[in-house]
């Protein structure tokens, strides 16, 4: 199961063990081993809260792009308009000044929302 084998990588690529990485995310040692080996699924939520703590997106970690390395993510546009859309869905993006933006144009949009989503909530 790719889901299994890309949280696995993503851990050990933060040196967490899985009881660490369990303990991040209120889970137990043996639902994270159920995770990786591919014999418990998690559901969408639990899928969002892993992405946004890795910084890939929820298709990279359930093996749903052709591109194999978060890294690269990082550097494509759509990388941050998906996260946009993923973690702000009421927000209405009326200006369509947004196609016209490179990748570095994108990450400033999101962390600009990101900023301004926290300080509402404060």
């Amino acid at each position: 199961m790719v889901f299994g084998s890309r949280l696995r990588e993503l851990r050990k690529s933060k040196k967490m063990t899985m009881k660490e990485f369990g303990e991040r995310f209120n889970l137990a040692e043996s639902t994270i081993s159920g995770y990786e080996n591919g014999t418990r699924k998690p559901d969408i939520d639990q899928v969002r809260k892993f992405a946004d703590f890795f910084e890939v997106t929820t298709d990279y970690i359930l093996g749903q792009t052709v591109v194999n390395y978060p890294e690269t993510l990082k550097e494509d546009k759509s990388f941050y308009m998906s996260r946009i859309a993923t973690e702000f869905p009421d927000i209405d993006l009326m200006f369509k000044d947004l196609e016209s933006l490179d990748a570095e144009g994108m990450k400033e949009v999101y962390d600009y929302i990101k900023f301004k989503v926290s300080q509402n909530k404060k």
